[in-house]
């Protein structure tokens, strides 16, 4: 992949801080540094946004555009599941929605392969903590199964900071306190750390390392003591979310990232419960993972690998003026099925497509030919046959889905006997799926843009 001559950006939104990331031209990427951001952080979240994920995203994009004009590109950071919906318009380029647990992945895809599979990527942020449990099927990363805990009250990293304040006698509640705090807290991250090692490599001499002092917030010193008793409030808050996914007793190597994950203390005691820790490239800050993954695929370096890649469409039959011709219909364009996302069903004109089961003669089965087309191939290989009952006089609407596993399914829906017209899924009759296994990835592509595939109304 290369990267596109226009610049490429990515946002994401947390309940404290926006963040907006770009690729330098050495391929880095990096948060953008914009008028009021905190350095390492980025923007603080405007009080009137917090709560609201896609408002918070257009005050982040808003302030890209007004400093550095409008971005070629542009990737927004989602909770996992949210990246098949409808994608906000913020007056720019038309946006693309990418899980978290994707655009981490992506990050460390970029940095040398694939991380092993399965892997649970550990996101511990302000507001809570998500555990989304990921493996890399057919080419495609899918997510199986995703739990979210949002403790209260004012979520899990945020009790963390309350904790520090009040053991220093500070206003827990006050902003600019709070604006200190991160300021401080980035800028002596290496001596908190080595100071909270001392106390746990040596429990007799912990009282002693305990009067540390690590930084200052408004006037007042926060020893290593402080810290270590708030540390309390985010490993007790991660075991109760680790029980609540209920792994099970295998240990499945694990990406901790978020801003809690900043901690070398809390990474240790996530490892401990779950499995090894996966590292994330060096020098990488854990809360900016996402959106620096995210920044990658929006610059053309890396793929989401969060949808199927290509066209996918089946062989159909109907009969012209008695003579029977053969056609494709495509049923999801390139990057449209997402693992765990809901069904694409066929389409012409904007108008879902009626297909029909029965062969000549109106009885038997039909033997239903999968095709997939890799991007400028001038026609569809042959990828799976799958044989549905046929139905005289009935017509369906076809499309297809990816469960969270990686696994395709055919999906017939049925508009009942004798209808006519197009009516949505669900309206009255159920769906009749047939299991084709994993999509193939390896397609090979073709020398020009290729030709879409034909849309006859197949009516046989």
């Amino acid at each position: 992949m290369t990267a596109p001559a226009e610049p490429a950006v990515a946002v994401d939104a947390g309940s404290r801080f926006l963040r907006v990331a770009r690729v330098d031209a050495d391929g880095t990427p990096r948060l953008v540094d914009l008028p009021g951001a905190v350095p390492g952080e980025g923007l603080p979240t405007p009080a009137g946004v917090r709560g609201d994920r896609y408002a918070a995203l257009g005050v982040a994009y808003a302030a890209y555009r007004d400093h550095c004009g409008t971005p070629g590109r542009l990737v927004l950071v989602v909770p996992h599941g949210e990246q098949a919906r409808s994608a906000p318009d913020f007056g720019g380029p038309p946006s693309r929605l990418v899980g978290a647990p994707h655009a981490v992945l992506a990050l460390l895809r970029h940095a040398g392969g694939p991380p092993v599979s399965p892997v649970l990527v550990c996101d511990l942020g302000a507001a809570g903590i998500d555990i989304a449990r990921c493996a890399l099927v057919g080419g495609t990363v899918t997510v199986s199964r995703v739990t979210r805990h949002g403790p209260e009250p004012g979520g899990y990293g945020a009790a963390f900071d309350r904790a520090v304040l009040d053991g220093a006698g500070l206003a827990v509640d006050d902003p600019d306190v709070l604006r200190r705090l991160d300021l401080a807290r980035a800028e002596n991250t290496r001596r908190t750390e080595v100071a909270l090692d001392r106390m746990a490599a040596r429990p007799d001499r912990a009282e002693r390392s305990a009067d540390i002092v690590v930084h200052e917030v408004a006037g007042r010193e926060i020893t290593a003591g402080v810290v270590h008793r708030a540390l309390a409030r985010l490993t007790e808050g991660l075991d109760r979310a680790l029980a609540d996914a209920r792994t099970g007793p295998d240990r499945t190597s694990v990406v901790a990232v978020g801003g809690a994950a900043r901690s070398g203390t809390v990474a240790r005691h996530l490892a401990d419960r779950l499995g090894p820790a996966v590292p994330l490239p060096e020098g990488t800050d854990p809360a900016l993972a996402a959106v620096l993954g995210a920044a990658l695929v929006a610059g053309g370096r890396v793929e989401a690998a969060d949808r199927y890649p290509h066209a996918v469409a089946v062989r159909v039959h109907r009969t012209v003026h008695g003579r029977p011709q053969d056609g494709e219909l495509l049923i999801s364009p390139p990057g449209t099925l997402v693992p765990g996302g809901s069904t694409v069903f066929a389409e012409t004109d904007g108008e879902r497509v009626r297909f029909g089961t029965a062969p000549a003669g109106g009885s038997g089965a039909r033997a239903v030919r999968l095709l997939v087309r890799g991007a400028g191939a001038e026609s569809g290989v042959p990828a799976a046959v799958v044989t549905v009952p046929a139905v005289a006089e009935e017509r369906f609407h076809v499309g297809m889905r990816v469960t969270a596993e990686g696994a395709a399914h055919l999906v017939l829906q049925p508009l009942g006997h004798g209808r006519t017209g197009a009516h949505p899924p669900g309206a009255g009759l159920p769906p009749e799926e047939f299991p084709l296994g994993v999509l193939p990835v390896d397609v090979p592509p073709g020398d020009g843009p290729g030709q879409p595939f034909s849309q006859p109304p197949p009516e046989g």
